[in-house]
């Protein structure tokens, strides 16, 4: 796509591209327009299990184009920002982020975004609005405190550093360093696994860790609504008899909610 979002799916894998590898994938206003655009498309695709948002080429993203931030970061632009991102916090499956290279500013407040964060030995991170005298969304500053604890994220906040992938993993911005060599085979495993299990823990499992994030705990509403569908689903019978067979489960579960579906 001309604004440099490409979205690829297969057996249930939805792959979004930032594609604009000649500026190491950084974000244009444009850019975020569709990734929300895009992000909105796929929620509704009930044959997507998993996305997974990587970068084109050596980069995973270089943070926000800065020839976009001239007018200011409020406005038009800020909505188009807090929309994607707040479209892939919420997106309704589990995420992934595949970094390699640079992740950087809105880089970052976009693998923050995916549920589950995995890179390779290239990878650098930094959140560099103290560069240019502005201040990170509040949205994506409250994921970060939440994913890395509050005197990290300021520390890099206030320092703007560049980090290698060994010190993200220690600070827990990143779940998983491998080899370069090793990151895809990585990916494929850490698919698969998902793919093998009951859709209607994860998708059960991510609303309330939401609820647990903004409240506290899971509200009395919400498990109460996850039990009956469980009781209703068929899905606790089926683990029992694949557990009791030594089989993989055929779960039944899948989510209802929407309907629209995507070309391989």
């Amino acid at each position: 796509m001309s604004s440099g979002i490409e979205i690829r799916a297969h057996a249930g894998v939805a792959t979004l591209v930032l594609n604009r590898p000649e500026k190491r994938n950084a974000i244009t206003f444009e850019m975020w327009q569709e990734l929300g655009d895009e992000l909105v498309k796929l929620a509704e695709c009930v044959d997507v299990r998993v996305l997974v948002v990587r970068g084109a080429g050596e980069h995973f993203c270089a943070g926000a184009d800065i020839s976009g931030l001239a007018g200011g970061i409020g406005g038009a632009y800020g909505q188009a920002n807090w929309r994607a991102e707040e479209a892939l916090a919420n997106f309704p499956v589990p995420t992934i982020a595949f970094i390699r290279g640079n992740c950087v500013g809105g880089g970052v407040s976009i693998a923050t975004a995916c549920d589950v964060r995995i890179c390779d030995t290239t990878s650098q991170f930094g959140i560099t609005p103290a560069k240019l005298g502005i201040v990170y969304p509040t949205n994506a500053l409250t994921r970060l405190v939440h994913i890395i604890g509050p005197s990290n994220a300021k520390r890099l906040m206030f320092t703007a550093e560049l980090i290698e992938s060994i010190a993200a993993e220690r600070i827990g911005l990143v779940d998983e360093v491998h080899e370069s060599n090793a990151l895809d085979a990585r990916l494929e495993k850490l698919l698969a696994q998902i793919m093998e299990q009951s859709q209607l823990t994860q998708v059960a499992t991510k609303q309330m860790v939401a609820e647990i994030m903004a409240h506290g705990l899971v509200l009395e509403s919400t498990q109460a609504v996850w039990e009956a569908e469980v009781n209703a689903s068929g899905e606790l019978a089926q683990g029992l008899e694949a557990f009791a067979s030594r089989r993989a489960p055929n779960f039944p579960w899948r989510r209802p909610l929407l309907t629209s579906t995507i070309e391989s």
